[in-house]
Order: C-alpha cells, then structure tokens, then sequence
C-alpha cells in the first residue's frame, strides 16, 4: 500500500531532540519528522518539504506557536524557511548553538561508539558572524551569485553574507556571472581576495581564474603561501587552534617517528617536525598534488618531512613501522576500516585525530577501540558557527 505523501502538509509538531544534520526530530502517526528552523522544547507548525515515501519526511518550521527562551530573531532575513541554506541555527543564541553542537558530539560517541560522555563546544575568537573566509556561490538563472536553498538545486541571490569576512564577497556580488557557473572566493590573512569562476562546457569543468590565486596564510608560527582554493581551515582561528592542540596532544618524541595523514599542505606535519627535530622523520601523505607543492615549498626548512603523493591507505602499506605517533585530519566521510587497521599496524602510542563530522569520528573511533586504543581525551571547537558544524579533536591511546 502506497503512503499517502505528506509533501506541503503542515503538521503541529512538538519538537524533540537535536539530531545530526542540522535539525530537530519530532514524530507524527508513527513517522518520524526531520525539522529545521526549530528548538528542542518547542511547539511549532512546520510545513513538509520532502517526503519520499519512507519511515521519515523533511519539513520547515514556518510558525513558532510556543518558543524556547534560547530562540533569538535571526540577524539574516535570509536564514528562514525555503530560503538559504548555509546556515542552520540563526535562530538560536550562540551559546545555544554550542550546547546543541555538543549534544550532537555526545549521541554520537554514544551511539556508534559506546562512549558515554559530555561534550563542551568551545568559541573560537570573533564571534558568530564574519569569520568565514572561504565561500563558493552559484549564479542563478539572471547572473546574480547566491547560495543554494536546503537540499535544492534553487538559488537564493545575496546582496551580502554576514558570516562571511567583510568585504570577501564585493567583487562577486557586484557584477553578474554565466547562469549556472560557480565562484569560488577566499579571503586571506593579508585581506586579499581571490576569485575563481567555474564553468561546466560541453560536460567539462572549466576553471579561471579572476582575482589572486595564492593565498598568504599564518600559523603554528609561520607564514605558509598556499593555493587560494586548495584545503584550508575556513575560520581565521581555526588553523593556529588545531595545531596548538595537535602540539600539545601529539608529544612526538625526539629522533622519533610520526605520521601526518591527509597532511594538505602541511600544517600538522610542521608541527611534528618541530616536536621531533632533525633527527626524526615525518612522512606526511597527501592525495592532492597540488596541495604537496605547497607543502614541499613551503616547508623546505624541514628535511625531516618525507611527503608522499597518493590515497593513505595506499601509501601506509610502504610505510616504515613502527611508529611514535599519528594525526590524521580525513574528509568528511572519516578514515574508515582500512585506513585504521593500517595506522594500528604501526603500533603507535598516541593517536590524534581531527574531525569535521562526529558521526565519522564516533565509527572510527569504534574501530580502533577494537584494536585496543581508547579515547583518552577529546576537544570540540565550534569553527562554524551559525551552522551545525563543529571541529572535533581526539586522542587516542
């Protein structure tokens, strides 16, 4: 039998528990309903937006009918129902958003890990808005560049951004673009934007660059001069904080030997290399040519650093064993099982690793529980605020 679909219903929903995703789950005739613009605690009507016939439907909170204390009117009259969706928690107070962020970190150790324990989101410096410095925007149908709505293929045209740096985005927004292509903007250390149009011909990505394209950043005590759209922390805080930690949780001993995993350009391994020193040796892998470049340029001080161009799992099976210590800062999507067992083959002592997505962090950490290492210590920093996303470190023994 065929379910009746749901899609533009409004539903009188109370709102439950937050959930990975940028949402709250509430639950109807047995269904249960993902709902953005919402609170835990909250009484609200919310319209359906997607309901693809399954266990679950999608929807929007269009109308808060009893609202908690930590609801505060958004600063953007664009982070609103149907509108766009690079933020997700406008809504709320910071202080909130960071309570929220750390339930999401706490049910997912819990729950795909087994792990019992709370989690404290810490500020960055600067404050909720105008800390991202790394924007892509697509041009709609008229030319004018915007973000995307949530889980839409629509463009929401901007005449500004406020979590953006100030500024980054006056040469985009200005002028109008080919409908369809995308502009990758960064804003550097030196204030300095770079633009680069992407442009889809004939089923080919075309890229071209319009403004700048190496970008001059600064941390863990040194300048690193680096490709503008290549991988970097996007909250100007972000960098130097995960290399302090990373310093501090690493303790890489003298003449020892550390891995640096997903390495980009070499941030965590500058870090190693110090802790190390001449007589060590770091072997740093990384799958974007580019971005070993970069690090090779950037860090020919450091002889110590031994760069490897390829996939981890890959290049871990060569790799000299055992090891003193590894970090390992994955894609989104987490290390996963065959990069752990590698890593556990090294023997290392200590394990730090860098997250941007908990629930990946929670499975791999489940993994390398399985070998014998435990989470030891664990740190969650809130390097994009506004949104649902957190940066997670942790230390594994």
């Amino acid at each position: 039998m065929t379910k009746e679909d749901w899609t533009g219903r409004t539903l009188e929903l109370e709102v439950g528990a937050v959930a990975h995703g940028g949402h709250c789950v509430s639950r109807v005739d047995g269904r249960v309903v993902f709902v953005r613009h919402a609170l835990p605690g909250e009484l609200v009507l919310a319209e359906v937006t997607e309901d693809n016939g399954g266990s679950f439907c999608r929807a929007d909170a269009v109308r808060v009918v009893r609202p908690v204390p930590e609801r505060v009117e958004p600063p953007c009259p664009l982070a609103a129902p149907g509108m766009c969706g690079g933020c997700d928690w406008q809504h709320a107070t910071p202080e909130f958003q960071r309570e929220l962020k750390g339930r999401i970190v706490s049910e997912q150790l819990q729950r795909l890990a087994g792990i019992e324990r709370d989690v404290k989101v810490e500020e960055l410096p600067g404050g909720p808005l105008h800390w991202r410095s790394r924007v892509r925007l697509v041009a709609d149908a008229d030319g004018h560049a915007g973000l995307r709505a949530h889980h839409s293929h629509q463009v929401i045209p901007l005449d500004e951004c406020l979590i953006t740096v100030p500024g980054a985005l006056d040469e985009v927004l200005a002028r109008k673009w080919r409908p369809g292509s995308e502009m990758e903007v960064t804003m550097d250390v030196e204030k300095k934007t770079h633009v680069r149009e992407l442009s889809t011909v004939r089923g080919k990505v075309r890229a071209r660059q319009l403004s700048g394209g190496h970008a001059l950043q600064h941390a863990a005590g040194r300048d690193w001069r680096v490709d503008a759209h290549g991988f970097w922390q996007v909250h100007p805080a972000g960098a130097d904080t995960l290399a302090a930690l990373v310093a501090e949780w690493a303790e890489a001993p003298k003449g020892g030997r550390a891995w640096d995993l997903y390495a980009g350009v070499g941030l965590f391994a500058s870090v190693l290399a110090e802790q190390v020193g001449p007589e060590g040796h770091v072997l740093a892998i990384e799958s974007g040519r580019r971005a070993v470049v970069d690090g090779e340029t950037n860090l020919k001080d450091m002889p110590q650093i031994h760069w490897r161009n390829g996939r981890v799992e890959h290049m871990l099976a060569e790799a000299a064993k055992p090891v003193d210590v590894v970090v390992l800062d994955p894609p989104r999507k987490g290390a996963g099982k065959a990069v752990v067992e590698s890593i556990v083959e090294g023997a290392p002592d200590r394990i730090v690793y860098v997250a941007c997505d908990p629930a990946a962090l929670a499975r791999d950490i489940a993994i390398f529980a399985e070998h014998g290492y435990a989470l030891a210590d664990l740190r969650a920093f809130d390097a994009f605020p506004m949104t649902q996303h957190v940066e997670t470190v942790a230390l594994l023994q």
